[in-house]
């Protein structure tokens, strides 16, 4: 039997605390509802629908191509929100109905396939997934008896006995939809909550005498998002397994649990990444690259064989053998070529630095150009902000710039030229010239005895009028 997928994703989330809606905070770097998504398509459903309701139009802003939405407009339980997901479908009713809360970023694709492979030849019947938990307040328990499945108990309607028992509902089911609909119109609001539940649809279809069966998986695969705590739990394992995926193909991770990158990473193999690594966003770690300890990286590119440690780096391409570090800072737009270097205490913004340039450190450069083979001296900075518009500064091939240098921008420095020490410059300065700009050297012979006769003579006159 074929089946169609419903993902419930419209709840508030109010043990978030939080204005996004839940199925929004994100688990290594996605939103835990992508996770979903992409673990129900793993099943090749012939429809995915995610039924909506609090923050509907940011939640659907997320939701990319292939995917329908529907929305709750009245959210009363998780029943209801399949019913309407249903009534989206239209003829989807002929197929078997998986049900997925959007809500548990952990689950995968291998774990639904059970639910549809278990299901494949079923006329009728319900496969659901559980987990046995050393705790499991808070959740709906699974009810047996001598092994069959009777039906959910959520925690609020659970009595003594009830809440003993350790299996607990993971919220995830396959259905036949032909009889999912008419048990759903069925269903009575009964319970502490006053809502519809469509964990009350596994007590009918086992109260007809039909087949339920419960697939029991690791707890960490089926775990429900609904506090911050659960959140940050949820990123850790996700970190885990793809901490986990690395490293076995071939990805040197020198302290895991110290490591924390996003899944829309990529890390190469033969890279080393030693422990506080931050990686996040579209950041591409190259072959041989060497990164950390303690870098910061968000939408930027780092080289074959580069050498990044203790750095922030932000919408920034470090090329092939480039040092960057210690405590430097590549904002937007920076682009270090093949061989360059960015040192110590270097902020560096919509700059080029040509290869084998050198910004060895105590410099900022914005809005500029390192030529080939260049050196700038430390303490240098480029004065790109007029106080109305920022303005360019670029720096010839094998320019060599003087410590403490002022570039006041706009202004050129050509090929091979020099600027001394000190020097504030405010005009271009001609290929292979040398630029100074500073006043004559004053030497006043005998100053320093001087000043300390002055300041010993007023201490002891001050002295005097004390007494």
């Amino acid at each position: 039997m074929s089946h169609v997928a419903v993902v419930l994703a419209a709840g508030h989330g109010t043990r978030m605390k939080s204005d996004l809606p839940k199925v929004l905070h994100r688990v290594a770097g996605r939103p835990m509802l992508s996770w979903v998504l992409d673990a129900v398509e793993a099943t090749k459903p012939d429809a995915t629908i995610v039924v909506v309701g609090h923050g509907a139009e940011a939640v659907v802003e997320s939701i990319g191509d292939g995917v329908e939405y529907c929305i709750q407009h009245e959210r009363r339980g998780t029943g209801h929100a399949t019913q309407v997901a249903l009534e989206h479908l239209g003829d989807g009713t002929g197929k078997g109905v998986l049900v997925v809360p959007g809500d548990t970023p952990l689950i995968t694709g291998d774990a639904l396939q059970q639910l549809v492979d278990r299901h494949a030849h079923w006329e009728s019947g319900v496969v659901m997934l559980s987990a046995e938990l050393a705790d499991p307040s808070g959740y709906g328990r699974v009810v047996r008896s001598g092994g069959t499945v009777l039906g959910i108990v959520e925690d609020r309607d659970a009595n003594i006995d009830q809440r003993s028992i350790r299996e607990i509902n993971a919220g995830m089911y396959l259905f036949c939809g032909d009889e999912l609909a008419g048990d759903l119109a069925s269903l009575e609001p009964d319970n502490a909550q006053g809502e519809l539940y469509v964990t009350d649809v596994v007590g009918l279809v086992a109260g007809r005498g039909e087949r339920v069966d419960a697939i029991v998986v690791d707890e960490s695969v089926v775990a429900g998002i609904n506090t911050l705590a659960q959140l940050a739990d949820a990123n850790r394992a996700a970190r885990e397994r793809m901490v986990g995926a690395l490293m076995a193909e071939g990805v040197t991770i020198v302290d895991p649990a110290r490591t924390y990158i996003d899944a829309t990473v990529t890390v190469e193999r033969g890279a080393t990444l030693y422990p506080g690594c931050h990686l996040e966003g579209s950041t591409i770690v190259s072959e041989g690259a060497v990164v950390g300890p303690d870098v910061f990286a968000v939408d930027s590119v780092i080289g074959p064989g580069a050498r990044v440690w203790y750095s922030v780096l932000r919408g920034a391409q470090v090329g092939g053998g480039c040092d960057v570090g210690p405590y430097t800072t590549l904002r937007p737009g920076t682009i270090l070529e093949s061989g360059s270097k960015a040192g110590s205490f270097v902020e560096l913004k919509n700059t080029v630095v040509e290869e084998n340039a050198k910004v060895p450190h105590l410099s900022y450069l914005g809005d500029a150009r390192v030529g080939r083979g260049a050196n700038v001296g430390a303490g240098t900075i480029t004065c790109n902000y007029d106080g109305f518009e920022k303005n360019r500064t670029d720096i010839g091939e094998g320019a060599f710039i003087g410590s403490d240098t002022m570039l006041v921008a706009p202004v050129s420095i050509g090929d091979g030229a020099v600027t001394g020490a000190g020097s504030v410059i405010t005009e271009d300065v001609p290929a292979g010239a040398l630029a100074i700009e500073r006043s004559d050297q004053t030497i006043i012979a005998g100053y320093a005895s001087r000043k300390a006769e002055r300041y010993r003579s007023q201490r002891d006159e001050d002295a005097d009028k004390e007494r």
